[in-house]
C-alpha cells in the first residue's frame, strides 16, 4: 500500500524543523549527498536525520539512495520546496489582503482562501447563530 499525500498546507512545522527542512532540501538540489556530509552541514544526529527524511516522505518529496550510498533529491528543487509548508508568519488580516493582490498561482491561492474565509457575504464568517 502506498503513503498518502499530505497537503502542504495542513502540516505545521515549528520555524527551526522548516529552516532545517529547507536546508536538507538545498543541499540535496546542490547533487547527491554522504548522510556523514548531511549530518555535519545540518549539525543534527542521525536520527533527527531519519525524522526529517520521513517527513519529507510523509509530504511527498522522494529522496533516495543510490548505491554509492548517497541521498539524492528524486524530483526537482523547485517541486519540492513546494510540498514544504511555510511556518505560520503571523500576518494580520489586513496584510493577507495586501499579499493576495497580484495574478500569479500563489496570489490567486491566498485570494480563495480569504474569500472561503469571508464567505460569500464579504464579511468574517461567525459559526455562533445571532440571537
Amino acid at each position: 500500500m502506498g503513503r498518502k499525500k499530505v497537503e502542504a498546507a495542513s502540516v505545521t512545522l515549528t520555524n527551526q524543523r522548516a529552516a532545517r527542512l529547507c536546508r536538507l532540501l538545498t543541499l540535496l538540489g546542490d547533487g547527491p549527498q554522504t548522510r556523514q556530509q548531511l549530518l555535519r552541514r545540518l549539525k543534527l544526529d542521525v536520527r533527527g536525520f531519519y525524522r526529517d527524511l520521513e517527513a519529507l516522505r510523509d509530504l511527498g518529496v522522494e529522496v533516495t539512495t543510490g548505491d554509492d550510498n548517497r541521498y539524492t533529491l528524486a524530483g526537482g528543487l523547485d517541486d519540492a520546496l513546494s510540498r514544504l509548508p511555510f511556518p505560520d508568519p503571523g500576518l494580520n488580516f489586513r496584510d493577507v489582503q495586501q499579499l493576495a493582490k497580484g495574478d500569479t498561482i500563489a496570489h490567486r491561492k491566498l485570494k480563495q482562501r480569504i474569500n472561503t474565509f469571508l464567505g460569500s457575504n464579504g464579511r468574517a464568517t461567525n459559526s455562533a447563530k445571532p440571537r
